[in-house]
């Protein structure tokens, strides 16, 4: 099953031109509040590993490593339960705030805060859940009989509602791993890892700050929340041109790594992800596994049956590949090796798996 995030924020912050320049879509962006529309597609993951590869093999098939993205409408004050149910199952949020100044795209709430904005839409996170858990309570207590699973899921739906009551998210309830899949079914908000981008403007990039910058900082490592900065209409105009127009177009700005990168890498380092590669003529392609996984588990990730009858891996480090230039230099520096079923894969691991079924 593919990953999947969210974006949310208020209205109006930047959300569908982030995902537009995730998904390369053309959903329409707008100067004015007010859509309903959800927009949900697929985001192939950046990856210049890829395109080495792919320039080594030229490959009839190239296959980068993907991630579903939904974009909910903007969210105001008391109006988020009905957009955010869309987002209940994703695997992390992307919480778009704005810093840009604008005097066409007015700001919602009148003027340009964002630890402001930060507090209105997690507090609307916190109200989401609140609802969900009363009335889950509330079906359980319209119940003729109540025992067993029920009596433990009711009693920790009054300890969330106790933590939400509180005004903290459910992540601070303090629930063993054995209460935490009983609530799983419920698709809590306040548990969803986040990131949280500031949308800046190109004034704001050239000068390396923006308004409010330290309170939105502090705010977000006292929650251990990762955040970054990018200027999303820049990036926007820039994926328009052509690749070698786009790199000069980098470098004159200097910026050495595009924003949409940088927030890949967030996500996968987010949710403790990395991707081990395979190459050859037909396919060029990364694979998403958990950091930690064994080399027999991410072969189950290609097909159950090298899985099942693995032999050896056949395993080269990416930087060893890419300063040598080829594979035949590498394994005469003796860079290529094999590893057995409980090597533990590292990310830009280039991987052939030998299996026998």
């Amino acid at each position: 099953m593919a990953l999947t995030c969210g974006i949310i924020g208020l209205p109006l912050v930047g959300k569908t031109t982030l995902f537009n320049l995730m998904t390369q879509a053309k959903a329409e962006t707008s100067v004015y509040a007010g859509r309903t529309k959800t927009n949900i597609r697929t985001a192939p993951i950046p990856d210049p590993r890829l395109d080495f590869l792919a320039s080594l093999y030229q490959p009839r098939k190239f296959t980068p490593a993907t991630l579903g993205i939904i974009d909910v409408p903007g969210l105001t004050r008391g109006t988020g339960a009905a957009f955010l149910a869309s987002v209940r199952e994703v695997d992390a949020l992307i919480h778009v705030v704005r810093a840009f100044a604008s005097e066409e795209v007015i700001h919602v709430q009148g003027n340009i805060n964002p630890l402001r904005d930060l507090e209105t839409i997690n507090a609307e996170l916190l109200l989401a859940d609140l609802q969900l858990v009363e009335t889950r309570l509330e079906r359980i207590a319209a119940s003729k009989k109540i025992k067993g699973e029920m009596l433990f899921e009711q009693a920790l739906l009054k300890r969330c509602r106790e933590t939400l009551e509180e005004e903290k998210p459910l992540l601070e309830a303090g629930f063993t791993d054995e209460e935490w899949r009983g609530l799983q079914h419920m698709g809590f908000l306040t548990t969803k890892p986040m990131i949280v981008v500031v949308n800046i403007d190109e004034n704001q990039l050239q000068q390396g700050h923006y308004p409010g910058e330290k309170e939105v900082t502090a705010y977000t490592s006292a929650r251990g929340i990762p955040g970054l900065t990018l200027c999303a209409g820049l990036e926007a105009e820039i994926a328009c041109l052509e690749p070698e127009e786009r790199q000069e177009f980098l470098d004159e700005l200097g910026i050495t790594e595009p924003g949409i990168d940088r927030l890949a890498r967030a996500i996968y380092n987010r949710l403790g992800l990395i991707s081990f590669l395979t190459a050859g003529e037909d396919e060029v392609r990364a694979w998403t596994i958990k950091k930690g996984t064994n080399a027999r588990a991410a072969a189950g990730k290609i097909h159950s049956d090298m899985e099942r009858g693995f032999i050896r891996a056949e395993v080269v480090a990416y930087t060893d590949l890419e300063k040598q230039g080829d594979m035949n230099k590498a394994r005469e520096k003796g860079l290529v090796r094999l590893e057995g079923k409980d090597y533990i894969v590292q990310d830009g691991d280039i991987i052939n798996f030998r299996f026998n079924v």
